[in-house]
């Protein structure tokens, strides 16, 4: 179902969605109101898995429109779209906390629009892999139970933990920080591939979940141990040793695989200035960006862990690792914090 008060922008969204094969649009609307009231009356075998909705429209908007569609049975997937602004960026986490799947930025027309097949390519791999998820149990989605395997810390000793994400990755990363019961001993430092204006509302949405404290790297900055450090939108993170301690540096340096923020120059940095001492973790998103940097932090004698298929919306940056035997152990978010706290457990972090 699509939901936008535009009927070009219905129109131009149908277009790109029915382009896949797989995918069939079932209903157009133009409010919140209109969407409820349409799927009530919706039989249940024709009913959407997905649901693309706008946030500012008339009538009723996108957050007052959000738990009456979740309430529906079957529930639904909820996309938000939403606009490339610090309020939109607001309003997009608040729909996240509220039971928002996922979001997709509204392409300006400076970046091509909707004809810009960044976006095209992004949409279409959400709304499969979004369906795909909602089609499974809760369980197998985040969560199966499982043993998880021995996991061994780097040699030499662990100094920082990385994580890089992309598509479905707010949601993962969500999942994780819930999962970490303790504060850590080293500093996380996480790479989402984000809009500027985006990482710092993301941040603020993991602050609010679990033990680690969570925000938006800041240059030069010293990293401490149990907190969370995002790269912010449109800068590489990169991490370096100064007056012997582990400090955060923000590169306006070129894209790598399309990506500012990229995940290669976190892990490539981290590997030099921890001297293998990483915990790499790689978790859902389109691509096979860190692909490079996990195989520079194994040849250093660092971990690497990566997300399962099953839990993972689209399984491209993990699968790449584990497809170049990299990933020593492949799990839903939960059991990766699980690891992380294994990994952690009784261990100083000091970085000298």
């Amino acid at each position: 179902m699509l939901c936008d008060d535009s009927v070009t922008v219905r129109a131009a969204l149908a277009r790109v969605l029915e382009a896949d094969p797989e995918i069939r649009i079932v209903a157009r609307v133009g409010d919140g109101r209109q969407a409820v009231n349409a799927l009530s009356a919706m039989p249940t075998a024709v009913r959407p898995q997905v649901v693309l909705l706008d946030l500012e429209m008339p009538v009723m908007d996108g957050m007052t429109a959000l738990p009456l569609l979740l309430a529906q049975v079957p529930r639904p997937v909820v996309i938000v779209a939403s606009a490339l602004t610090q309020k939109g960026a607001a309003v997009t986490m608040a729909a996240l906390r509220a039971g928002a799947a996922d979001y997709i930025p509204k392409p300006g027309a400076a970046g091509g629009g909707l004809a810009d097949a960044g976006f095209r390519a992004e949409l279409i791999a959400k709304v499969k892999g979004w369906a795909r998820m909602g089609r499974a149990p809760a369980a197998a989605r985040l969560a199966a139970p499982r043993p998880a395997p021995a996991v061994p810390v780097p040699r030499g000793g662990l100094r920082a933990i990385a994580i890089g994400c992309s598509t479905g990755g707010p949601q993962a990363l969500a999942a994780l920080v819930r999962g970490l019961s303790r504060p850590l001993p080293v500093p996380v430092l996480t790479v989402q591939h984000m809009p500027a204006g985006f990482t710092a509302m993301l941040a603020d949405h993991l602050n609010r979940l679990g033990s680690l404290g969570c925000a938006e790297a800041q240059d030069g900055e010293a990293l401490q141990p149990g907190r969370l450090y995002l790269a912010p939108g449109d800068r590489h993170l990169l991490a370096e040793v100064a007056a012997g301690r582990l400090v955060a540096r923000l590169s306006d340096g070129p894209p790598e695989n399309f990506c500012r923020p990229a995940v290669d120059p976190l892990l490539r940095s981290l590997t030099t200035a921890c001297e293998g001492g990483v915990l790499a973790l790689i978790m859902t998103g389109m691509g096979h960006d860190g692909l490079a940097g996990c195989r520079a932090v194994a040849a250093a004698g660092g971990t690497v862990l990566a997300q399962d298929e099953a839990s993972s919306v689209v399984w491209g940056m993990p699968g790449a690792v584990a497809r170049a035997g990299l990933a020593r152990a492949l799990l839903p978010p939960e059991a990766l914090a699980e690891q992380v706290l294994v990994a952690t457990a009784g261990h100083a972090g000091a970085l000298a």
